[in-house]
């Protein structure tokens, strides 16, 4: 008698682990919606109702579950990895090049939100006296100032900047947010 109570037990605290995955995977598609500056009805617009807001909303409160293919399919729509929606930490590429960040100047200057980048990057133009005025390296260092200006965490940071377009090149997933080097 004592097993099958230990084995309902472990069954509820299984349950209550997998509700808290699911609102935590809610909580990332939320963050980075509101991130690329989509509403629901956005969303279910642009993605020509394959998202239904209804069902979006749903999956970010953590009321359904998606299954895995969707998982895929709305992390391509919003162009960012699985492992981002997961909040897996991934091994990033060590090699000296990953560690740049490359924004597109001139697509960032159409970008009105992003008017405390433009200043961020100006400030580091006029050091370097770097004027080329079309696209600048950043040291990877850089990313997490820059995703503090966009308003939020590393993922969120990523997301916004690939979805305004001026992300030249950079990381595909996001470093350790607890400070590991890339």
């Amino acid at each position: 008698m004592a097993d099958r109570k230990g084995d309902r037990a472990a069954a509820r605290g299984d349950e209550q682990d997998e509700e808290a995955y699911t609102f935590a995977v809610g909580q990332r598609l939320r963050a980075i919606r509101q991130a690329q500056g989509l509403s629901l009805a956005e969303v279910e617009a642009r993605s020509d109702g394959r998202w239904s807001a209804s069902a979006v909303g749903a999956y970010e409160r953590g009321f359904r579950t998606l299954s895995l293919p969707r998982l895929k399919a709305l992390a391509d729509f919003y162009k960012v990895p699985v492992a981002v929606l997961l909040g897996e930490q991934t091994v990033a590429d060590p090699s000296p090049e990953r560690r740049k960040i490359v924004l597109d100047l001139v697509a960032l200057s159409k970008i009105d939100p992003a008017a405390p980048i433009r200043r961020f990057v100006q400030s580091i133009v006029e050091a370097r006296q770097d004027f080329n005025g079309k696209v600048m390296s950043l040291r990877h260092d850089d990313l997490k100032a820059l995703c503090t200006l966009v308003g939020g965490d590393i993922p969120t940071g990523i997301a916004q900047l690939r979805s305004w377009g001026v992300m030249i090149d950079g990381p595909e997933i996001p470093p350790d947010p607890l400070g590991s080097e890339f």
